[in-house]
This record gives C-alpha cells, sequence and structure tokens, in this order.
C-alpha cells in the first residue's frame, strides 16, 4: 500500500492530462518510431518537472507508471528513477531492478537516453558488466542501445575497458539508433584517452556508420 500522501501514479496522470494540448500531441506523434503508441500531448519541459515535483514516489506506483500505454507516463516513470538515481542515500540496487524488470516498456530512445546512464550504469560501476554484454549481443535494438548508453557513466568514471569492449561488439550495428551513441561513447572515450580511441578508429573506423565516426573523431578535433 502506498504511504498516506506519497505521489501516486494517478496523481501524475491527473497532472499530465491537465497540461495537454492537441499540438502538442500532434508534434510529439510526429517523432514517434512506433504510430501506434499514445500520446497525452505534454510538453517535455512539463513533464520532466511533474518528474522532478514527484521524484520521491514510491517505487510500485513507478512500476504502474511504465504499465501504462501513453508515452508520457512512462516517461515520468524513467524520469522519476533518474531523479532518485542522482540522489546519495538512494537504493540503486531497487532502482536497477525495477528498471531491468520491466525493460521491455523502456522501448524508446529518448527513454534509454533519460535514465539508462543513471539507473543502471551508475549501479553497475562497481560491478560486473555481464548483463551489458548480454543487452549489446541482443536481437533488440533497444536492448543495444541501452548496452553502450548505460556505459556512459562508467566512461565518465574513467574505466575504458568494457565500454570499449560493448564498442567493438556494436561498431557494425545495422541500426541508426545504435550506431549515435556509439558515435557518443566513443567520442566521449577520447576525450578522457585521445590515444585509445585512434587506435579503435584505426581498426574499426571503417565499420562505424558515417555519423558515429563524424561524432567520435570530434574528440580528435
Amino acid at each position: 500500500m502506498t504511504e498516506p500522501g506519497a505521489p501516486t501514479a494517478e496523481g501524475v496522470r491527473t497532472a499530465l492530462e491537465g497540461a495537454a494540448s492537441v499540438d502538442e500531441r500532434a508534434k510529439i506523434q510526429r517523432r514517434m518510431t512506433d504510430a501506434r503508441t499514445e500520446v497525452i500531448g505534454v510538453r517535455m519541459g512539463t513533464v520532466f518537472d511533474i518528474a522532478k515535483a514527484n521524484s520521491r514516489m514510491p517505487l510500485a506506483e513507478v512500476d504502474r507508471l511504465l504499465d501504462s500505454d501513453a508515452y508520457e507516463m512512462r516517461m515520468l516513470a524513467v524520469s522519476i528513477l533518474d531523479f532518485q538515481a542522482r540522489t546519495k542515500d538512494v537504493d540503486r540496487a531497487a532502482l536497477y531492478e525495477l528498471w531491468m524488470r520491466r525493460l521491455d516498456r523502456i522501448d524508446t530512445w529518448d527513454y534509454i537516453d533519460r535514465s539508462a546512464p543513471r539507473v543502471v550504469g551508475l549501479h553497475l560501476l562497481d560491478r560486473r558488466r555481464d548483463v551489458l554484454f548480454e543487452l549489446a549481443r541482443s536481437d533488440d535494438r533497444w536492448h543495444r542501445r541501452t548496452a553502450i548508453t548505460a556505459a556512459f557513466s562508467i566512461i565518465r568514471a574513467r574505466d575504458l575497458d568494457d565500454p570499449l569492449a560493448l564498442c567493438e561488439i556494436l561498431a557494425d550495428d545495422p541500426e541508426h539508433l545504435v550506431q549515435t551513441n556509439v558515435g557518443v561513447a566513443l567520442r566521449e572515450i577520447g576525450r578522457v584517452d585521445r590515444d585509445r580511441l585512434e587506435e579503435f578508429l584505426a581498426r574499426r573506423g571503417d565499420d562505424l556508420s558515417a555519423h558515429a565516426r563524424r561524432t567520435a573523431r570530434t574528440a580528435l578535433a
């Protein structure tokens, strides 16, 4: 049972519906990778404001948000997890376990980018990362994007071996939405260790998409 006064999934749904507009709904629908996605029609800045205001939501209620078919409801869920992951005394294992258990509901590029670095990546800073390699080899493009995106926080910690190994696996990935974040990961690796990026590009640069290659090389400019 939710603690009295704690934020609820029902409460934030009401807040979202109160902030919706027809124009915003049309704008969001145009950029959806799946045209069947339900869209309420709320500006992303407003979604993030609502998430921040409800960032102490119990994980059981966040789980309920992830049950929703509405794009903004699930964006709220991953944003709340991200806000919680930024705090010092958070139970990172609980955030990570919820995120991974509901991986099937985290199925757009921006859900992943919003939450994977802190919710998944920070949890794995001092743990084995076998799960990232399993995701990187998945047939599901969102799983592969999750693997490399979670590695961003590992790169920021100047721990480059596993992120580079993930880039090796994903260098020739056929999906643009995976390649884009491989390029970002390589760029950030280059900002930590230019020599290791140059060595990677010398071996695997031709396997990358043109977009990923350009992004990676900005670290060498």
